[in-house]
């Protein structure tokens, strides 16, 4: 079969779609013949290289997608299911799975990060990491949607606990967590404002259920909040950017708020408002993934159409380095997504 894959971490360049051998499917594992996979901003740092992470090479990357069991050995699946991924993987038996909060394992770890991922023709997945997809429900979708749209309810309605009638700031609303965000936000009943680097991007937002969104390349959108909101601020601050926006981040946010963050893509060293955090009783919350139960809740609502991951391209797998070069340019709105050279 062919995979995309590196052999040694870099720039694009290092991404090839070879010729790889055929999967073995493991005890407990399900066999899945890939129908599509989405890229996240994931697969760019796993494939510039985490510290702390030492990847078998060639690493297949990939942390979402969709297809049709091909051989579900003894689990829950059977021949010509359709499944996609769920990339958390947890240990099931320490102190906080046994709580059920599986994204705070002492072993935690994401399909295609620390493992083989599934941007590849076939792929070997563990029963417990695939949900059923409806039919009538397209590949793109269903490939798109898991991790990020995971990722955001997790942030917004378990970590937040955002309410109706609240508002909050999604920043970088055109990623694929941030759009994912804006419509979750809205489906809770908040009011939702929002940062886009460029009008087209903004629009995209405003269809989505934004308020109003806010051009961070010619405004400071910590004062626009302040400006759109009477001087209150808002009860929740969704940042994923890291070292450029956290001060305006804490600055945007009303007494008692709270900023929720899942990433850092500008860098983790952040200058915190300290005399503002204890002042204004604000809250700092980090989320990473999802539970099980919180992708099956999420996924239930994109399956009905209630929520929407929006795709900007869809690539064969042999593209996969424009496919990163557009997450990294931020060139779009949206998913990214990779169909196999086959089923194109």
């Amino acid at each position: 079969m062919r995979a995309v894959q590196f052999t040694d971490h870099g720039e694009r360049d290092v991404i090839e779609y070879a010729e790889r051998d055929e999967p073995e499917r493991g005890d407990g594992e399900v066999l899945v013949d890939v129908k599509a996979a989405a890229l996240n901003h994931l697969d760019v740092w796993t494939r510039r290289g985490l510290p702390g992470i030492d990847l078998s090479m060639p690493h297949v990357p990939g942390s979402d997608a969709a297809g049709v069991v091909r051989d579900g050995g003894e689990t829950r699946f059977d021949e010509g299911d359709r499944v996609a991924v769920w990339a958390g993987v947890a240990c099931g038996d320490c102190e906080f799975c046994r709580d059920g909060d599986e994204p705070l394992c002492v072993d935690y770890h994401i399909i295609g990060e620390h493992v083989p991922g599934v941007h590849a023709e076939r792929a070997c997945v563990p029963a417990e990491n695939l949900v059923r997809v409806p039919e009538g429900v397209g590949w793109e979708t269903a490939a798109a949607a898991p991790l990020v749209f995971g990722t955001a309810w997790r942030m917004l309605v378990t970590r937040a606990e955002l309410r109706a009638g609240e508002n909050v700031l999604v920043l970088g609303a055109s990623g694929g967590v941030g759009h994912a965000c804006v419509q979750i936000a809205r489906h809770a009943g908040a009011t939702v404002y929002a940062t886009a680097g460029n009008e087209e991007k903004a629009e995209a937002a405003r269809e989505l259920g934004a308020e109003a969104v806010f051009d961070y390349t010619d405004e400071n959108f910590a004062d626009a909040v302040r400006e759109a909101t009477d001087g209150r601020g808002v009860d929740t601050v969704v940042d994923h950017v890291g070292k450029e926006t956290w001060r305006d981040s804490l600055a945007s946010l009303a007494k008692g708020g709270r900023l929720v963050t899942c990433g850092a893509t500008t860098g983790g060293d952040a200058t915190t408002d300290v005399n503002r955090i204890f002042w204004n009783q604000l809250d700092v919350l980090g989320s990473t993934m999802a539970t099980r139960g919180e992708a099956d809740d999420v996924l239930s609502l994109v399956w009905e159409g209630a929520l929407e991951p929006r795709v900007r391209e869809t690539l064969p797998m042999s593209e996969a380095a424009e496919g990163h070069r557009m997450l990294e340019e931020r060139d779009g709105f949206g998913k990214v997504v990779l169909r196999p050279d086959s089923e194109t």
